[in-house]
């Protein structure tokens, strides 16, 4: 994919960073300036109008444990974060209400901040370290731009007791088919239906460019992963969502699939307003939603459920050791949506350790 970028606002502080300059140099041509990095940016930043890169440092921790609620059972997930926002533009993208600052932001320090991070996986060698950068901003979307997941394939594969996944909607996997590392790395898409895919996700690829990626990946040596969040209710959406998995049955062979996660379609309730007026047309707001015990709004809870065990049923009937497990869930939805529960977030991290240790020793 192409990044597209009308300007660049460069963090005073970080502007004789080397990094700052390598991707300056790489945009030469578009219009930046300088500026203290509590200024906001001054215009009507909208990702339709502006597509506006912040350069800047990173002031705090950059592996931080995903911001899952005691409410809920939250998988122990590591979240590595090189940089903030999305230039994807999915109309649901919960980081449209997240973030206070407009614009993609780079962390231009995170090359040596790596090494910190490292450390800290290091120093507890006894504990899995599940790692990803697609929390915050897609895991490969700023990569022909950063250059920093060949860095982090390399680093990850030298360890025994970390993996790192890249999660993605994108098709840009050249990079990592030329990278010679596999060890302990999982190469993962976000999917939804085929209609979702296309109205709701249209700055991604399409839904076949990613799984045509996925099989270049499997067949290059690559476990995969898949993450079907947010499951969005629509018309039809039992037929739809088997056309995916009937593509994803065509393009994978489910054998080196390490795990697919299933999660309905939650929001924090400011972000209402924000899709009502980015993306007037999107459909995902059309549905019955109730406050959740951590504030976001959901589906009610029968509808949840009738959703969830759908996929995981058909997912079961394909094969049935594709390590399926809930995003967010409460012990309840899991017994009636899968048939058994984790019961807790360490029993969740439990089942995905051992999946780990599965594929990867």
């Amino acid at each position: 994919m192409t990044l597209r970028v009308d300007e660049i606002l460069v963090a005073r502080d970080a502007l004789r960073h080397p990094e700052t300059q390598r991707i300056l140099e790489c945009l030469k041509g578009t219009p930046h300036r300088v500026a203290d990095i509590e200024e906001p940016f001054r215009g009507s930043y909208d990702p339709g109008e502006k597509r506006l890169l912040r350069l800047e440092f990173h002031r705090g921790a950059f592996l931080k444990p995903c911001p899952g609620t005691r409410n809920y059972i939250c998988c122990g997930y590591q979240v590595l974060t090189p940089a903030a926002n999305c230039p994807l533009g999915c109309t649901y993208c919960i980081l449209q209400a997240y973030f206070n600052r407009p614009g993609l932001r780079i962390f231009v320090n995170f090359r040596e901040a790596l090494d910190g991070v490292l450390a800290v996986i290091d120093n507890e060698p006894d504990r899995v370290f599940r790692v990803g950068t697609g929390e915050f901003t897609d895991s490969l979307a700023l990569d022909a731009l950063t250059g920093w997941n060949r860095r982090l394939m390399a680093a990850f594969s030298r360890r025994s007791n970390a993996v790192i996944e890249f999660k993605t909607k994108t098709s840009a996997v050249r990079a990592m088919l030329e990278s010679p590392h596999r060890r302990r790395i999982i190469m993962s898409w976000s999917l939804n239906s085929p209609s979702m895919a296309a109205w709701e996700e249209r700055g991604a690829a399409p839904l076949r460019a990613r799984l045509e990626a996925a099989r270049a990946c499997q067949e290059a040596g690559f476990v995969l992963g898949f993450h079907f969040d947010p499951l969005v209710m629509h018309p039809g959406w039992r037929e739809d969502y088997m056309r995916t998995l009937d593509l994803l049955d065509a393009y994978v062979e489910p054998g080196s699939i390490i795990w697919v996660s299933l999660g309905t379609f939650r929001f924090m309730p400011a972000l209402k307003e924000v899709i009502r007026r980015r993306h007037p047309r999107s459909r995902v707001l059309h549905g019955e939603f109730v406050r959740g015990l951590d504030g976001k709004m959901r589906y009610i809870r029968p509808l949840r459920v009738e959703m969830l065990r759908f996929m995981s049923e058909k997912l079961k009937a394909w094969d049935r050791d594709l390590g399926v497990y809930l995003c967010m869930e409460s012990d309840v939805v899991w017994q009636e949506a899968m048939g058994w529960t984790p019961r807790t977030s360490e029993g969740l991290s439990r089942y995905l350790d051992a999946r780990v240790r599965k594929f990867f020793g």
